[in-house]
Formats: structure tokens, sequence, C-alpha cells
């Protein structure tokens, strides 16, 4: 039941996964994985700065699906940015994953100075297919910008900070207009207080699901694709099940009001990790 995003390269992904963001237990990582496998995931997003790619790879070769089936994100940190050092890190995460080769690699953060840089080893490594979707985090318009002016690919993905108080309309809308993939990180602001929100708390009610539930399918009918973090099996099976009902224009709009001024919960892109 889950959508896919089809990408101009034909390589198609998952609208919806699990995200292994702060789940530092290599243990507690390979049960989640391997359950929300069972119950029908198909997508999971890490990073090197996660701690838990050996994790990941080993719920994907253990899991007993074609690995073909299944689409895995990690992201270069911000110090391994800079040509020769993000192929080093590609190596490494690779080995990490204990793959032959990589589902989706991204930009972690920008910088200031090395973004570009960083990206023509992106370049490099989409054309050599050692990873299929190149994209970045964490970039606003004028980096975007940059690399459109300076390097040959444009990114396919830019995964950035976006919920119902925080929607980055403007970015998001540059970028599906640019044909870039919005996917949103902490989609449920880290089960924070927009689940207690008493318009979220009303369109559950009206459409029988939880709050994170009416988050989620807020997202999806954005067009983002999302991948909330979870180690519970309980909140895992919840969190997948928002595909047997739709949010109303009405109640689109409800939660589209919900937006406050630069209600962020992460750092901004401009002034953090500045390399």
């Amino acid at each position: 039941m889950i959508p896919k995003y089809t990408f101009k390269n034909g390589i198609s992904a998952p609208m919806f996964g699990i995200g292994m963001d702060q789940v530092n237990d290599p243990n507690t990582a390979l049960e989640s994985l391997l359950y929300a496998f069972s119950i029908g995931y198909r997508s999971v997003d890490t990073a090197y700065s996660y701690q838990n790619e050996e994790a990941v790879g080993r719920a994907v070769r253990t899991c007993g699906l074609p690995r073909e089936e299944l689409y895995v994100t990690t992201k270069l940190t911000a110090a391994d940015q800079g040509h020769d050092a993000t192929l080093r890190a590609f190596e490494r995460s690779l080995r990490n994953l204990g793959f032959d080769y990589l589902d989706c690699f991204l930009i972690h953060w920008p910088g200031k100075y090395l973004y570009v840089d960083t990206w023509r080893a992106f370049e490099r490594l989409y054309a050599e297919k050692a990873v299929k979707v190149i994209g970045v985090c964490n970039f606003n318009i004028h980096h975007l910008g940059k690399l459109s002016a300076e390097t040959e690919i444009m990114p396919m993905v830019n995964q950035i900070e976006s919920h119902p108080y925080f929607p980055q309309n403007e970015l998001s809308r540059y970028c599906q207009e640019q044909g870039l993939l919005v996917e949103a990180w902490s989609p449920l602001m880290c089960g924070g207080i927009v689940l207690e929100d008493k318009t979220v708390l009303s369109v559950a009610a009206e459409c029988e699901k939880s709050p994170a539930q009416v988050v989620l399918r807020w997202h999806i009918q954005k067009g983002h694709r999302v991948f909330p973090k979870s180690v519970t099996p309980t909140r895992i099976t919840q969190n997948i099940d928002i595909f047997d009902f739709a949010l109303s224009p009405e109640q689109m709009d409800r939660l589209a009001m919900l937006e406050k001024n630069n209600f962020r919960i992460g750092p901004n892109p401009d002034i953090f990790f500045e390399l």
C-alpha cells in the first residue's frame, strides 16, 4: 500500500520508511528493523553519524527480503566533506553496511565552503553506479542554486526539517519545482508539542486516527517522503497505518494554519557546521 516516488532515472523509492536517528544500541536497531520489514516497511534512513550503519546492514542481510526490494539511505557527515574525503567516507559506509552499492547517499549538512567539491564527488559516485540516488539534507535555496550553477547534476533529494509548525513551504515548493523529492526529517517534531495541538487532536478525532497518523498523512498529501523513528513495535505498526484514509482539503487547510514563524527544533543550516 505504500506509494512510491519514481526519479527521472527510473529508480523508485517508497514514500514511507523508518528512521534510525538516535538508535545507538545495535541490538535495538536490528530488532526494530527486522520487525519493521516483517510488517511491510521497505525503506530505512540512517547516517554515519547515527553510529548504526552496521546494524542496518545486518538487518538488510538477514531479513529474508531480496536486497533490491529495500531502499537504504545513509549520509555523509560534515567532518568528511571535500572531494577525496567524501570518496573515502562513502567506502567506509559501504563497508559498515556490508553492501556493494547504495540506494541513496546524502550530504548531511551544507556547511559553507566545501559542499560544491563534495557534490562533485557525489556526481562521480553516481556516474560509477556506486549509488542510485544522490541528494542533500538541510540545503536552502541559495545552496541549491550554487550547485545548479557550478556542477553538472542537480540533487535528486533534499531532506529538510518539516512539520506543521515549520513546513518550510517556500523551500518545499522550490524543490518540487526543480524536480527534487522533499524528505521530511523529524516529521512529528520528535514526538513534540504538535501532537498535542488542539487542531491536530480535532482532526485526529474526526478521522478516528492518532495525532501522529494525522501528521504523517499530512506529509504524504503534501508530497513529502517520511521515515518516522521508532523502536517500539506498536508505534512502528501505527506509523505505517496511514494509507487507508485521506485528509480532506478543509482538514489540510486547518493544519496549514498551524505554521509558526521559524519554529525550528533543529539548527539553522546557514550557521551549522561552518566548514
